[in-house]
């Protein structure tokens, strides 16, 4: 399977938060870096998925650490989320925020009397 890549995550964003009704064309570039590091995310996981899952590497002294893909996954895990609260994709989130709703304008509103 390939990796979404940020044109088709970003679509895919925008459809999502015009769902939940939050969607502003002012979030565009806070989007445009979450898509990108989705997109990072996902090669970085392929990548760490064709090594076998290598989690630890050795040290010049004989011992072993985090493999510094692990630390980088582990990163952006923390940044996706972060941006995914800001854009109110987190159920968490939504459930705390209030969504503004466009009125109608007195004339829309007897229009839309008169048409019932």
């Amino acid at each position: 399977m390939a990796a979404k890549k940020k044109s088709g995550i970003k679509r895919e964003t925008i459809a999502l938060m015009k769902t939940l009704g939050v969607y502003k064309e002012q979030y565009d570039p806070i989007i445009e870096i979450y898509a990108e590091l989705r997109e990072q995310y996902a090669a970085l996981t392929k990548q760490f998925e064709n090594s076998g899952y290598a989690f630890e590497v050795e040290t010049m002294q004989g011992g072993a650490k985090k493999a510094p893909i692990v630390a980088t996954l582990e990163s952006l895990r923390k940044d996706i989320l972060a941006y995914a609260d800001r854009l109110c994709l987190n159920p968490k989130i939504i459930d705390g925020i209030t969504v503004e709703t466009k009125k109608k304008s007195a004339l829309a509103a007897a229009l839309s009397a008169i048409e019932k």
